[in-house]
C-alpha cells in the first residue's frame, strides 16, 4: 500500500476522533450549557446533517482544484471548526463550531477514498479505501477515549482544542506524503451528476443511509443507556467507547477484505448480524458483560459494511465517481443523522435509554431488504434475455440498460 495512505488515514483519524468523542461527553455538554441530554444529542445530528449538505457542496466546489490541495483545504475547514466548538460561549455557538467542522468530513472522504482507489490494483481497491479508513476507526480506539477522557477531567473544551490540534498535523501529512494527481479529463458537473441515474447508485446510498444508521440509533445515547441501564460508572463510558472502537476496526479490516472478493454476501451477513445484534442490545443493556459484548459487535458489524457500500458506488458511479463518493459519506451521515433524531424522539417519548435499539434494528433490518432489492435487479440486467442483441428491459431507461449491461 502506498505511503500517501497513511496521510489520508492521518486526517481521517482527526475527522473520526470528532465526530465520535461527542457521544461520550453529551452529560458533561448538556450539563455546562444548561440542556436535556435529546438536546445535546443535536450536536451529533447537526454535525450529520452538515457532512450530509456539506459533501456535494464543497465537492462541487473543489472541481476546479486539484484533489490534493481540495483535502488540505477541507483540513482547514475542519481545524477552523473545531476551535470554535472549543470556545464557543453558548450552546448555538459550539452547535455552529460543529457544523463548520463537519462541512469537511463528507467531502474528505469521499476525494479521498477516489484518491486511495487510484493510487492501487483494480483488485486492491477496497482495501486501500479500508486502509483509509482505518484511521476513522483507529480513533474510536485511541483518540475518542482520550477525548472522553480528557473532557471528563479537564473539561470537554480542551478535547475540542486537542482535535482541532490532530487537524493541524493531518493538515502536515497531506501536504508531505499525498501525491498531485491530475484531474480526469473530459469530465465535467454533467458527467458527475449523471451517475445518480444509476438506480443501483441510488440503493447503495440508501443501505448507507439505513445500515449505519442503525449503527448511530444505539451509539449516540450509548453514555446515558450504559450508566442509567446497565449501571456502568461514568468513567467506564471511555473504555467502552473503546470496546466500540475495537469492533470498528476489526469490522473495517473484514470488509476491506472481503468486499473485493464476495461484496453482496458480505452486506447480506453483517446487515443481518447487525439487526439481529441491536434487537438484542436492548435485552443485553440490562448486564455489563453481555452490554460490553454487543458494544464491540455494533462496531464491527456497522463497520463491515463501510468498505463494501463504499466500493459499490464507486463501481456503479465508474467514470465519475468523485461527487457519488462524497455524497455517500454523506448519506452515511444522514443515517446517523436520522437515527440520533429518532433516538431522541423515543427517548423523550419516556420509552427508556433503550428503546433507540429498537429503531436501529428496523433500520438495519431495512437496509437488508434494499440489498437483496439491489442483487435481484442486478440479476436481472445481468440475465440472458436482457444482454441480447437488441433487447429491451421494460421501465428502463436507456442509460441504465447500458449501465446494466456494461456490468
Amino acid at each position: 500500500m502506498p505511503l500517501a495512505l497513511l496521510a489520508l488515514a492521518i486526517g481521517a483519524f482527526g475527522i473520526g476522533t470528532t465526530e465520535f468523542v461527542i457521544m461520550g461527553l453529551l452529560p458533561e455538554v448538556a450539563g455546562d450549557f444548561g440542556v436535556s441530554i435529546p438536546t445535546a444529542g443535536f450536536l451529533v445530528t447537526g454535525y450529520a446533517l452538515g457532512v450530509m449538505f456539506g459533501a456535494p457542496l464543497m465537492t462541487v466546489l473543489g472541481t476546479k482544484i486539484s484533489r490534493k490541495r481540495m483535502l488540505m483545504l477541507l483540513m482547514g475547514l475542519f481545524i477552523i471548526g473545531n476551535l470554535l466548538s472549543a470556545v464557543a460561549p453558548v450552546f448555538a455557538v459550539m452547535l455552529i463550531g460543529r457544523v463548520v467542522a463537519s462541512l469537511a468530513h463528507g467531502a474528505f472522504f469521499g476525494i479521498g477514498s477516489v484518491v486511495a482507489a487510484d493510487l492501487v490494483a483494480p483488485d486492491k481497491k477496497a482495501g486501500a479505501i479500508a486502509m483509509m479508513f482505518t484511521g476513522l476507526t483507529v480513533a474510536n480506539v485511541v483518540g475518542v477515549p482520550l477525548g472522553t477522557l480528557v473532557g471528563q477531567s479537564a473539561g470537554w473544551r480542551v478535547t475540542f482544542a486537542v482535535v482541532a490540534a490532530l487537524g493541524v498535523v493531518g493538515l502536515v501529512g497531506i501536504a508531505k506524503l499525498v501525491p498531485e494527481l491530475p484531474r480526469a479529463e473530459g469530465v465535467r458537473l454533467r458527467h458527475e451528476l449523471a451517475a445518480f441515474k444509476n438506480a443501483q447508485v441510488l440503493l447503495a446510498m440508501a443501505m448507507t443511509v439505513l445500515g449505519f444508521g442503525g449503527v448511530f440509533a444505539a451509539i449516540t445515547y450509548i453514555a446515558p443507556m450504559m450508566t442509567h441501564v446497565a449501571g456502568f460508572a461514568d468513567g467506564s463510558v471511555t473504555w467502552l467507547l473503546v470496546l466500540f472502537g475495537l469492533g470498528m476496526v476489526g469490522g473495517n479490516l473484514i470488509g476491506g477484505k472481503y468486499a473485493d472478493r464476495a461484496l453482496m454476501p458480505l452486506l447480506y451477513v453483517s446487515l443481518g448480524a447487525l439487526a439481529l445484534v441491536l434487537a438484542l442490545f436492548t435485552l443485553t443493556a440490562h448486564h455489563k458483560v453481555l452490554a460490553a459484548v454487543t458494544i464491540a459487535l455494533i462496531g464491527a458489524l456497522g463497520f463491515a459494511t463501510v468498505p463494501p457500500l463504499q466500493k459499490r458506488v464507486l463501481d456503479q458511479a465508474h467514470g465519475a465517481p468523485t461527487l457519488a463518493s462524497a455524497v455517500n459519506i454523506g448519506a452515511f451521515n444522514l443515517g446517523n443523522a436520522l437515527s440520533a433524531w429518532l433516538g431522541g424522539l423515543v427517548i423523550a417519548a419516556g420509552l427508556g435509554y433503550t428503546a433507540p435499539n429498537w429503531v436501529g434494528a428496523a433500520l438495519a433490518a431495512a437496509a437488508l431488504v434494499l440489498a437483496f432489492v439491489s442483487a435481484a435487479l442486478e440479476r436481472r440486467a445481468d440475465s440472458p434475455s436482457v444482454n441480447a442483441p437488441g433487447a429491451v428491459v421494460t421501465g428502463a431507461t436507456p442509460t441504465e440498460h447500458r449501465t446494466a449491461v456494461s456490468h
